[in-house]
């Protein structure tokens, strides 16, 4: 897909939604269910929740939610899901463009899984107000790729950081973060014709004191 420079990120992410029906597979990231089934249900705030997949895992969890996306079509489509799964109660869905907006709060479970932008995102500002916004006690995920699909090769301007650079960029405050995991991990993904690849992520996890 190329980019038109005259169109806002918002109005860039609504027309890719537009596309089809369902743009994700629908089901939570993986990662995710991984790393928070342990947790204790409390408050959780996710960031670029697209068709709201992970934040209705999470509502069903006991967690509640504040989901947050750029794309308005993106959050019709995450509310009509929580609807149909009886946990609208448990999802407030806001909309942000997260490097003009954040939502307020503190929150027990902060999430970003795969926070990438074809448009101009200002990732590691947004990751380091996602690190402010988490409580004490409480957990930060970052999942991201750590290498492109083979099948796509217009992303040159795209950077994809290792979790050390992740970690580096968050500037926390020393003696009051504790790392939990940082890992890269395989997961596998179908290519656009169906043909199952295997694509490289990577996965930082970190808790305020």
């Amino acid at each position: 897909m190329t980019t038109d420079s005259t169109k806002s990120d918002a109005e860039l992410w609504d027309e890719r939604y537009r596309e089809s029906h369902r743009i994700w597979s629908g089901k939570p990231n993986a990662a995710l269910v991984r790393e928070v089934e342990g947790l204790a249900p409390g408050r959780a705030l996710d960031l670029g929740c697209g068709e709201g997949a992970d934040a209705v895992w999470l509502a069903r969890g006991g967690w509640q939610v504040t989901a947050t996306d750029i794309s308005r079509v993106a959050l019709d489509r995450a509310a009509e899901h929580a609807a149909d799964a009886g946990v609208a109660d448990r999802i407030d869905w806001q909309f942000h463009d997260l490097g003009v907006s954040f939502p307020e709060g503190e929150y027990d479970l902060v999430s970003a899984q795969f926070l990438h932008s074809m448009g101009d995102l200002p990732r590691e500002e947004i990751l380091r107000r996602a690190a402010a916004a988490v409580a004490p006690g409480g957990v930060l995920l970052i999942v991201g790729h750590a290498g492109f699909p083979p099948w796509k090769h217009d992303h040159a301007d795209m950077e994809l950081p290792t979790t050390d650079e992740v970690l580096a960029s968050l500037e926390l405050p020393a003696g009051q973060w504790d790392v939990l995991l940082s890992e890269e991990h395989e997961r596998i993904q179908n290519d656009p014709d169906g043909n199952p690849t295997t694509r490289t992520d990577n996965a930082l996890k970190v808790r305020r004191r």
